[in-house]
């Protein structure tokens, strides 16, 4: 049954394009930071405790529908749950969208249409020398895909509609935490603490799906260069869980773009193709996980 839910949930998230503001969820950020303001009050508290209080919050809505439904969760009642809930928590954008405008304002030639796509896929500050900005974004799309994608298909297989939700929940989380921080005032050590605590969180259930994404990168990408990075030292000492999760899959997926450099090329065109190369790794990557979850499915390891 997740089989089928998680099928027609990457259908309808490829296809109804013009439903993904919903899963935006900004009045969840309301929510969140009433979740922040409560933890700076209780500054005695571990920070990552009040966070993970916060996130049981956030869940129990998805948790009290599966126990309202009770009996009456089966089949069809919970097809139609697992796809609406995996709706809500793919994305929250869309990876093929975000390269489709970048590459559209790469042709363009607008420097701030170029910086604002290049934002929404970095979900950050982009650097402003353009061959740097290209690099940045093709690791970017390797990191969210990640972040929006696989790990919330690994979470939504390995324990149901209710582990992906929680999922998206930390994400969120960590979204607005890290928001908050960037916009606060530098010796704003609260902020600092709660976006620490909030990256610890995500970065836990992100562990195991960043390194079966990364050798998935290996598999549909070229195989020696990838894993040539993947067994390259770790990265420097003193990140948080998060950020190594997130330079391993940076590192392993621009490696099995395995990009030849054109003297000849363009900014704009090298820009195109780096972005579309790394979007494509990615669908391959997600063709690959859904011919084994098949054969889970078929075999009996999963449902």
């Amino acid at each position: 049954m997740n089989l089928i839910a998680l099928l027609i949930g990457l259908v309808v998230e490829r296809l109804a394009t013009q439903l993904f503001h919903w899963r935006r969820m900004r009045w969840l950020d309301r929510i969140i930071d009433s979740g922040f303001d409560q933890a700076r009050r209780l500054a005695n508290w571990p920070p990552l405790l009040l966070i993970i209080l916060l996130a049981i919050f956030l869940v129990l809505p998805v948790f009290g529908v599966i126990i309202l439904l009770g009996g009456t969760l089966r089949e069809f009642t919970y097809l139609l749950l697992a796809i609406v809930v995996l709706f809500f928590s793919l994305g929250p954008h869309d990876i093929g969208e975000d390269v489709d405008d970048y590459c559209e304002a790469l042709e363009s030639e607008n420097e701030e249409d170029i910086v604002r796509a290049a934002k929404a896929i970095v979900e950050g500050d982009v650097p402003t020398e353009s061959l740097q900005r290209i690099q940045c974004v093709e690791e970017s799309v390797c990191v969210q895909a990640n972040n929006r994608l696989f790990a919330v298909i690994f979470w939504f297989m390995l324990l149901g509609p209710l582990a992906a939700w929680a999922y998206r929940v930390t994400d969120l989380i960590r979204r607005r935490a890290v928001f908050n921080a960037a916009r606060s005032e530098a010796d704003d050590a609260d902020a600092e603490r709660i976006r620490d605590a909030a990256e610890s969180l995500h970065g836990w259930l992100a562990w195991i799906p960043a390194r079966l994404t990364a050798v998935g990168y290996a598999t549909a990408g070229h195989f020696d260069e990838a894993i040539a990075a993947l067994r390259a030292p770790t990265e420097q000492t003193g990140l948080s869980l998060s950020e190594q999760n997130e330079k391993l899959l940076a590192r392993v997926g621009v490696a099995a773009l395995a990009l030849q450099q054109d003297p000849d090329e363009s900014m704009t065109a090298r820009g195109a193709r780096g972005a579309v190369a790394a979007n494509r790794l990615v669908f391959r990557l997600l063709l690959i996980w859904a011919v084994i979850i098949s054969a889970m499915t078929l075999y009996g390891l999963t449902r």
